[in-house]
C-alpha cells in the first residue's frame, strides 16, 4: 500500500501546501506535517480545541491517542490515567465514560481559554476530519480495543482519512488483518548509547519487521533516522513518519532524507519551515 497517505492527502492539498506531499519515485518534495495531539504546543492535547486549531493552521494530518474505557467506549486520552491532564487520577480502563467526561482536561493548559475541555469519544474526533485530510489514531492500549475500533472506523464513512500506529507490534499487525484498507505503522523509539550517550541509529531490521507484518510503513523517533536507514525503508516500498520534531534544523534535515512525514507539536511553524 506504498504512498497511500500521501495519495490521500494530495486529494485535498492544493497551491504551495501539494509541496507537502513526498514523491518517494524520486522528487523529494516536503515531508507530510501531522500535528501530534493536535496543535498541542498552544491547546490542550487530544482535545477538540487542539484538533480544530490543528486543522484551522493547515495540517494535512492530525494524530490522537485512544485508551478503551470500563464501559468499551474509545476515548481521546495519551496517558491510562488522568492525572497529568485534569489533577484527577482515574485509571480509564477502570472508569466509565460518562465519570471520565465530566473531567475539565483544559484548565491546565489555560484556563482562560480552554476551561471545560473534555475528553472526547473517537467518533467526535473524527467528525472533525475535514475533507482530504488525515487522522493517525495511535493505540495506546492492548489489542482488546480492536473491534470496537474497528467497529468505529467502518461506521464513520471516512475509512479513507484514518490510519493506525502504535508501539505494540501485535496491535498494528491485528489492525492490518481485520482492516486491511486501513494503512498501519509501527511506531519505535530511539536508543541511546550508554557509553556515547548519543542516539543510535534504527536497526533495518524494522524494515524486515513492517515487510513480514504486512505494515505500511514505520513511525520513529527522529534522532534514530539516519540517511542509509531512510534510504533503506523507503527503496523497501515502505513509507517512513517521525515524531516528535519541534526543531527546525532538525526537520530540514529529515526533509533532505526523502522521508514521508513529520510528527510535530508545533504544525504552524513546521509549515512555515517546510513550506
Amino acid at each position: 500500500m506504498k504512498n497511500i497517505l500521501v495519495c490521500l492527502v494530495c486529494l485535498f492539498i492544493a497551491g504551495d501546501s501539494m509541496a507537502q506531499i513526498n514523491d518517494l519515485s524520486g522528487c523529494v518534495t516536503k515531508p507530510i506535517v501531522a500535528a501530534h495531539r493536535g496543535a498541542s504546543f498552544t491547546a490542550p492535547e487530544n482535545t477538540i480545541a487542539s484538533v480544530m486549531l490543528a486543522w484551522q493552521q493547515g495540517a494535512p494530518m492530525v494524530e490522537c491517542d485512544i485508551h478503551l474505557t470500563k464501559d468499551n467506549r474509545v476515548i481521546v486520552m495519551h496517558d491510562p490515567n488522568t492525572r497529568r491532564t485534569s489533577g484527577v487520577f482515574l485509571n480509564i480502563a477502570d472508569t466509565n465514560s460518562a465519570e471520565l467526561r465530566k473531567l475539565d482536561v483544559g484548565s491546565w493548559k489555560d484556563p482562560n481559554r480552554y476551561k471545560n475541555e473534555k475528553m472526547p469519544f473517537l467518533e467526535e474526533l473524527i467528525d472533525t476530519i475535514p475533507p482530504g485530510r488525515m487522522l493517525l489514531i495511535e493505540v495506546k492500549c492492548g489489542d482488546k480495543v480492536m473491534p470496537y475500533l474497528q467497529k468505529i472506523i467502518e461506521q464513520s464513512g471516512k475509512e479513507t482519512q484514518l490510519a493506525i500506529i502504535s508501539f505494540n507490534l501485535d496491535v498494528v499487525a491485528a489492525s492490518k488483518k481485520m482492516m486491511p484498507k486501513i494503512p498501519a505503522y509501527y511506531l519505535i523509539g530511539t536508543e541511546i548509547d550508554k557509553e556515547t550517550n548519543k542516539p543510535k541509529g534504527h536497526s533495518l531490521d524494522l524494515t524486515k519487521i513492517a515487510r513480514e507484518k504486512g505494515l505500511d510503513g514505520l513511525d520513529l523517533h527522529y534522532a534514530g533516522v539516519t540517511e542509509n536507514f531512510a534510504k533503506q525503508v523507503l527503496a523497501s516500498n515502505l513509507e517512513l513518519y517521525t515524531w516528535t520534531v519541534d526543531d527546525p534544523n532538525e526537520a530540514i534535515r529529515l526533509k533532505g532524507l526523502g522521508i514521508t512525514g513529520i510528527t510535530t507539536n508545533k504544525p504552524d511553524l513546521m509549515l512555515e519551515v517546510l513550506k
